[in-house]
């Protein structure tokens, strides 16, 4: 999946400015799918307008520069989902806080807790998110994919919880000092 395919996928579920765009694939009910730059999506709408993929219309704005909307087309739709027949790339998973956990002997019971508090907070919130993006949407797809999001990190939650115990005894002060000399 690319930039466009992002972007058609969205538009798809309503019209929106590259503002909303961005804010979707950063921190809305986009942002688990596919990263995308800023810098990416306004050289993307221009060619997926040029392509007609999408339209756009101006609005106006008090004390505002203009704001672009578009709007995906059915050339657009269909191109859509011709790009969803094609095989996804598997899913790509990268985390800090697992960096943290596999070099636990050499950190401090002290940064250790406060690594797994942090990875638990921002789970928690994500779940939060996911709930409440479900509640706003009556889409069954969607709520397919937010339950899935849930089970997903509600385990990795689940799994801290039940072995925060053991990863702390991995970091021990004795090993931290050792590392340090």
């Amino acid at each position: 999946m690319n930039t466009q395919t992002l972007i058609l996928a969205i538009l798809n579920f309503g019209d929106a400015s590259g503002y909303e765009i961005k804010k979707f694939s950063t921190e809305g009910s986009f942002s688990y799918f596919v990263d995308i730059s800023y810098g990416s999506i306004y050289p993307t709408l221009a060619k997926l307008e040029t392509d007609g993929f999408v339209t756009c219309q101006t609005e106006s704005q008090d004390g505002k520069p203009d704001k672009k909307v578009y709007s995906i087309t059915d050339i657009g739709r269909h191109e859509f989902v011709s790009a969803l027949s094609t095989p996804p790339n598997s899913d790509k998973f990268k985390s800090e806080f697992l960096l943290v956990a596999i070099c636990a002997d050499l950190t401090t019971p002290e940064v250790m807790a406060q690594a797994i508090d942090k990875r638990m907070g921002e789970l928690e919130a994500k779940l939060e998110m996911i709930r409440s993006l479900r509640e706003e949407c009556d889409h069954p797809a969607t709520h397919w994919v937010s339950r899935y999001g849930e089970h997903v990190k509600q385990a990795d939650l689940t799994y801290l919880r039940e072995n925060r115990d053991a990863l702390m005894a991995l970091a021990t002060q004795a090993k931290f000092g050792e590392a340090a000399e």
